[in-house]
């Protein structure tokens, strides 16, 4: 009975711990913008935890817009932006937000020339612009005159640390602030990155989910397997089978991430995480270690057998551990939006509690299994004691 309700309850966690990622997202439809403010269209962008929302009236020309995203400090700024010229920040006419020594918010226009930030007016005939700052996130209303027709501007978007003197000061040169750019589709309400940047995005992309799927689930699945089902005797050979499958497909598809790391770094000379990195070679080179390790897997009866369970367990666990913590590395490399980060969060909590559940069932027959065997049979101390 118990073993079919551990046979049960493992597809179960499975189910729900996907379901951690599916809950952790949310888009840019349940912002709140005040009763008084709304946007026929809104996106999503992929970085800086930004959304962009707008209505537009192609006849006029009337772009009305909302930019939300986070200051990356409190006291910063958000800025968005539409480039006329080009993809990059030369030339971009900007709406930057920040707060004022009173406290208040506000919101003013500038261009960008070059590295320099001018305030004043901008190309695009500009009203209604305000700011409010609420929930640790800024926001950014104004409404801009387009050329009547346009269909798709250049924007640009970016989050800063500091404002001095009332200007705002140089941003992060991080991979989030470099790809900060791309298209608007005003009619067809889409938003879409300059294709240097998409490129790399997707690649950070897979590298991310390869790596979370293998080393930051899968393994720490398979060690459950492994720890917990050969408690069952209904259970063997069965667990063992299931270990080895989770951990050589945890390990291949964790190969695939490692090399999409290796290829991102090769084309980002100038950026360097070393921590991740260190991380990365060392979760490698352990779990490659392991994998060499099960040819040289003694038989069950075989006097070193003892001591390869001792390596096979340490080696085991540290590879677990190292893979859960570069997985956080990784979320912070990528600056993603914090509810993955959070998504993850409750998937090994999942986990964890998964574990601790079957650990205490795993004790209980244990203890169980040893009291009955210290039981007399037939007058006689049961033939299986010790």
């Amino acid at each position: 009975m118990a073993s079919l309700g551990l046979r049960l309850a493992l597809p179960v966690a499975l189910f729900l711990l996907l379901g951690g990622f599916a809950s952790g997202a949310s888009s840019c439809s349940s912002a709140s913008l005040g009763s008084n403010r709304v946007y026929a269209t809104c996106s999503d962008l992929p970085y800086l935890s930004a959304s962009l929302h707008w209505s537009y009236d192609a006849a006029s020309g009337n772009l009305s817009v909302a930019f939300v995203a986070p200051p990356a400090q409190p006291d910063g700024w958000v800025a968005w932006a539409i480039n006329p010229t080009g993809q990059g920040m030369d030339g971009a006419q900007a709406l930057i937000a920040f707060q004022q020594p009173d406290g208040s918010m506000r919101a003013r226009t500038y261009s960008i020339k070059g590295t320099d930030v001018e305030q004043g007016p901008i190309a695009f005939d500009t009203s209604d612009l305000a700011a409010e700052q609420s929930g640790g996130v800024m926001r950014i209303f104004a409404t801009l005159k387009l050329t009547s027709g346009t269909t798709t501007v250049n924007q640009v978007w970016q989050v800063g640390p500091s404002v001095s003197s009332g200007a705002p000061q140089p941003h992060e040169l991080q991979p989030a602030n470099l790809h900060s750019t791309g298209k608007v589709d005003l009619i067809r309400g889409a938003t879409s990155q300059s294709s240097a940047g998409s490129s790399t995005t997707k690649s950070k992309n897979v590298h991310g989910v390869l790596n979370a799927v293998s080393w930051g689930i899968l393994l720490p699945v398979g060690a459950i397997f492994a720890r917990y089902l050969k408690t069952f005797k209904s259970a063997d050979p069965a667990w063992f089978y299931l270990h080895i499958t989770c951990q050589t497909i945890g390990y291949g598809v964790g190969v695939g991430g490692w090399a999409t790391g290796l290829n991102l770094g090769s084309k980002s000379k100038g950026i360097q995480y070393t921590t991740h990195r260190n991380i990365g070679i060392s979760l490698f080179s352990l779990a490659t270690l392991q994998v060499f390790a099960l040819f040289l897997r003694p038989n069950q009866d075989h006097k070193y057998r003892f001591y390869w369970n001792i390596y096979h367990h340490l080696i085991g666990y540290a590879v677990i551990s190292l893979g859960i913590a570069n997985v956080f590395e990784g979320f912070k490399v990528l600056s993603i939006d914090h509810k993955w980060t959070v998504a993850y969060i409750v998937a090994i909590c999942i986990l964890a509690a998964i574990a601790l559940f079957l650990e205490i069932v795993t004790w209980i027959i244990v203890l169980r299994r040893r009291s009955e065997d210290s039981k007399p049979y037939n007058g006689v101390k049961h033939p299986l004691s010790t």
